[in-house]
């Protein structure tokens, strides 16, 4: 009889019981509905839908592929990876770092824990690697050209990371959030889910998990969060003006410039690096002509197998003692904040240029400057067609929209220097 209830008390379902399992139930319930979202509604499945199965893998009772304690206090612990028992030293130490209960008693005193799948593969997370090669793979497949063409459209996407800093200034306000955690959260307003995750890892490693979940799934849903911004900020005779054709930019250029940025960014801010020299490495690979084998790889297979491991490591991260607390409600409030700033960061700054230029620019480009490439510039176009069918936006707002894929990547370099 006790051979059958000690195989009763290891099963999950048993384990649901216990205290603190109905937070597990909860947890399994949002992954479901993430599911959803991503296979129903089609909102960045591909990352919406592997973040939810990790989501879903890391609170089942029971199955120990994802061990909290490895990472405790936003450290690589390698030795409890090796094998080594925990001692009441370490939990002491992790207790001062602010580590949550629930992951400190999770554990005992001279247990030694098998590392299970998952965290294998979060050490590419905890290392910079994944974010890195994603980007890799974005600059493999996207096209500079329109930013080439028309230089001032890095302004605007300049303009469009107000976004991370207004939402920076918001946390600290709120007295929720260290400087660290609030420019974690504040890089959600870069629409840029690897940025995010690159720099959350590094400063604030506790909040992975829902930070995230709501970079991705605002991602998600900029076709519904910024046509409002945009409509209120311009009149129907600015969003009815069209824009003169670009110029077409040579091979030449489109080879230099990868390498210029690449020199310039890394230079003017080190931390961010690993980020840009991957995307133009990337887009090196697209526009030298001689590596075609190489772009195909980093735009299909690359991307592709990289984006399973991400969305199913940072899903895992989720477990219920991080991620049902009132700082991920915040999180969530900030994140629709971010994206709003961002939208009307650069919306107002293009109005602000057309009082100086000649040749005036249609301000909905402006809100393209966040950098979910992309899907905010065909937003661009989708709300200046609405007002004008003959104006055709999309290269115009393609500018802007990957100049602010470089600059998600300086702000984050910028934060991570301040707080890192």
């Amino acid at each position: 009889m006790e051979p059958i209830l000690n195989f009763i008390a290891d099963t999950g379902f048993y384990q649901f019981f216990q205290a603190g399992g109905w937070k597990n139930l909860v947890m399994i319930a949002i992954a479901c509905v993430l599911l959803y979202l991503g296979v129903h509604k089609k909102y960045e499945p591909l990352l919406m839908c592997t973040i939810a199965f990790g989501m879903l893998l890391t609170n089942l009772p029971g199955a120990n592929m994802y061990h909290e304690i490895f990472f405790a206090g936003g450290h690589i612990h390698w030795d409890l990876i090796g094998g080594a028992p925990i001692t009441q030293e370490f939990l002491t130490e992790m207790a001062g770092m602010g580590v949550a209960e629930e992951v400190l008693t999770s554990v005992a005193v001279g247990q030694s824990i098998s590392a299970g799948l998952v965290d294998i593969l979060y050490l590419g997370i905890k290392l910079g690697i994944y974010p890195c090669l994603i980007f890799m793979g974005v600059g493999a497949m996207t096209d500079f050209g329109p930013l080439i063409a028309n230089p001032k459209s890095l302004l605007l996407g300049a303009a469009a990371q107000l976004g991370i800093f207004m939402t920076y200034v918001g946390c600290r306000l709120s007295g929720m959030f260290s400087p660290a955690q609030a420019g974690s959260i504040g890089i959600i307003g870069g629409a840029d889910g690897p940025t995010a995750i690159f720099v959350t890892t590094h400063l604030a490693p506790e909040l992975l998990g829902p930070i995230a979940v709501a970079a991705y799934s605002y991602m998600a849903l900029v076709p519904v969060i910024q046509p409002p911004i945009m409509k209120l900020l311009t009149t129907k005779e600015e969003r009815q003006i069209v824009m003169k054709p670009l110029r077409e930019v040579s091979k030449t250029e489109k080879i230099v410039f990868p390498i210029m940025v690449a020199i310039f960014v890394s230079l003017l801010v080190p931390s961010a690096a690993p980020l840009i020299i991957c995307l133009m490495l990337g887009n090196l690979f697209r526009e030298s002509g001689v590596m075609d084998r190489l772009s195909k790889t980093a735009q299909n297979e690359l991307i592709n197998i990289v984006t399973i491991f991400l969305g199913v490591s940072v899903g895992s991260t989720a477990t219920a003692a991080t991620f049902l607390s009132p700082k991920t409600l915040m999180i969530l409030v900030m994140g629709i904040v971010a994206f709003g700033f961002g939208t009307a960061g650069g919306v107002i700054l293009a109005k602000i240029m057309n009082l100086f230029l000649k040749e005036k620019i249609n301000p909905l480009i402006g809100s393209a400057g966040v950098s979910a490439v992309p899907m905010a510039a065909r937003v661009s176009q989708m709300v200046g067609q609405k007002e004008n069918p003959r104006n055709f936006l999309l290269m115009h707002a393609m500018g802007p929209n990957v100049a602010g894929v470089i600059g998600s990547a300086i702000a984050a370099g910028v934060l991570m220097s301040l707080f890192g």
